[in-house]
C-alpha cells in the first residue's frame, strides 16, 4: 500500500493532466455538434471492427467442429454409396458400380499426431478398435490416399503414413492396365516413386496415379498422386516413375478409414491358394 501510494504521488501530474483531457473531451463532445457526430461515427466504426474481429476469431475455433462434422458426414455418404472412384485433378469422388456396393466402410477420425520430417513417419488417430478400426485398413484424405493403419488401442491407431519407405502401395496409370508399386524414398515430403511399369508403357507428365485395386485394403481408382518426372534406369526394362503426392502430408486433419468387409476372405483364399 506504501508503494502504491508513492506511486500516485511520483506522477500525480501525469494522472490529473489525463483526468483533465478526458474531461476536456467530454465537454468537447457535449457540447460541439460536429465532434459529437465525428465521435459517434468514429466509435461505431471502431465498435464494428472490434465485433467483427471478435466474430471471425469465434468462427475460427467454431471451424474445428464444423470440420469434424463434416468428416463424419463424409464417411457416412461414402458408405452408402458404390466404390468406384472417378477423379478430378486434386480430388476424387464416387460413382456408380452396383458390382461393389457396400463392400468398404468409411470412419471419419482425427489426425491427433503426424510427422513428416522422418525417416520413418506415423499418423496417430484419435478412433481405436472401440471404434471398429483394425490393422490393415486404409486411411485416405479428401485429396486421396493418406496410409495403412498398423495398431490400435481401444481409442487410438496409428497408421504408417505414406511418407515411410516400410510401406509399398500397390499402384497403376489411370486409363491403363500396367500397375507397379509406390514408395517413399524418404527424400522430398511432396513425392514417392513408381516402380515396375515396363518401358514399352505409355507414360506422360502430368497423368494421375491411382490405386491398382490389386491389394485387399484399399478400392481401386484412389487418387495418390500424378506423374512429375519419368525416369528409364540404363539397362533396365523398367521405368523409375516420380509422383507427386496428391495429399499435403504437412496440414492432415481429419481423415477416413476405410474396411473392406470381405478382406479377410480374399486374404484367406489368396493364402489357400499359396498352399
Amino acid at each position: 500500500m506504501r508503494n502504491f501510494l508513492r506511486f500516485i504521488l511520483k506522477h500525480h501530474f501525469t494522472f490529473l493532466f489525463i483526468l483533465f483531457e478526458f474531461v476536456a473531451f467530454i465537454l468537447i463532445v457535449s457540447y460541439n455538434q460536429n465532434q459529437r457526430a465525428i465521435y459517434l461515427s468514429s466509435s461505431s466504426r471502431m465498435a464494428g471492427g472490434l465485433f467483427e474481429s471478435v466474430n471471425n476469431v469465434e468462427l475460427y475455433f467454431a471451424l474445428k467442429e464444423v470440420n469434424r462434422e463434416l468428416s463424419n458426414e463424409n464417411a457416412y455418404l461414402r458408405s452408402q454409396m458404390p466404390t468406384s472412384f472417378k477423379q478430378s485433378k486434386d480430388y476424387f469422388s464416387l460413382v456408380g458400380d452396383s458390382a461393389s456396393v457396400h463392400q468398404y466402410k468409411y470412419r471419419a477420425a482425427k489426425v491427433v499426431n503426424n510427422s513428416v520430417r522422418k525417416h520413418f513417419n506415423y499418423i496417430t488417430l484419435n478412433k481405436g478398435s472401440k471404434d471398429g478400426i483394425k490393422p490393415d485398413m486404409g486411411v485416405l484424405c479428401n485429396r486421396g490416399v493418406v496410409g495403412i493403419v498398423i495398431k490400435c488401442t481401444d481409442n487410438f491407431s496409428t497408421a504408417l503414413s505414406m511418407l515411410n519407405p516400410r510401406l509399398k502401395i500397390s499402384a497403376k496409370l489411370k486409363g491403363s492396365d500396367f500397375f507397379g508399386s509406390v514408395s517413399w524414398d524418404a527424400r522430398s515430403t511432396q513425392y514417392v516413386i513408381l516402380d515396375e511399369i515396363p518401358e514399352h508403357a505409355f507414360v506422360n507428365l502430368g497423368d494421375q496415379v491411382i490405386t491398382s485395386g490389386y491389394s485387399s485394403t484399399f478400392p481401386e481408382g484412389i487418387l495418390i498422386g500424378m506423374v512429375d518426372e519419368i525416369n528409364h534406369p540404363e539397362g533396365e526394362s523398367f521405368y523409375k516413375i516420380k509422383v507427386k503426392l496428391s495429399p499435403d502430408f504437412s496440414q492432415l486433419s481429419y481423415v477416413e478409414v476405410v474396411e473392406n468387409i470381405f478382406q479377410e476372405q480374399q486374404l484367406q483364399l489368396e493364402e489357400e491358394s499359396k498352399q
